[in-house]
């Protein structure tokens, strides 16, 4: 299968039902590891949201990788898009036409302080142990 230019996926191929290693891994590795070093790993992995394969490539590359983010920051982030995709409507609006839509702009200045003050407890306020 050809690709364009340099591009190829970083998954293995699935040809007929058969993992084939992608063209660009020629080398293979076998570890021994213990049952509490592969929970570890299996917890981390899991926390990452990437495979084991994938991990482990990141850390040879000296890359450690993050926690995926909670699902409430993907919605956290949509809400500030919203909000600001709306301040910005207004800012073209009273450029255009030299009036702002007052209480539209101090709806989304409340929405846009709201979503702040919940960002920030989520991220910097204390939690206690889980």
């Amino acid at each position: 299968m050809s690709y364009p230019g340099d591009w190829r996926p970083l998954e293995p191929l699935m040809m007929g039902g058969i993992v084939m290693p992608d063209k660009r891994f020629t080398k293979q590795i076998s570890l021994w590891l213990t049952e509490a070093e592969l929970a570890r790993l299996d917890l981390l992995v899991s926390r990452s949201g990437l495979s084991r394969r994938a991990y482990l490539r990141h850390l040879i590359k000296g890359v450690i990788p993050a926690d995926r983010p909670p699902l409430d920051y993907f919605v956290m982030m949509r809400e500030l898009h919203s909000i600001g995709n709306n301040l910005n409507q207004i800012a073209r609006q009273a450029y255009a036409t030299g009036v702002i839509d007052e209480a539209r702009y101090k709806r989304n200045i409340a929405k846009l302080d709201e979503a702040i003050k919940r960002i920030t407890a989520a991220v910097e306020l204390p939690r206690g142990y889980e």
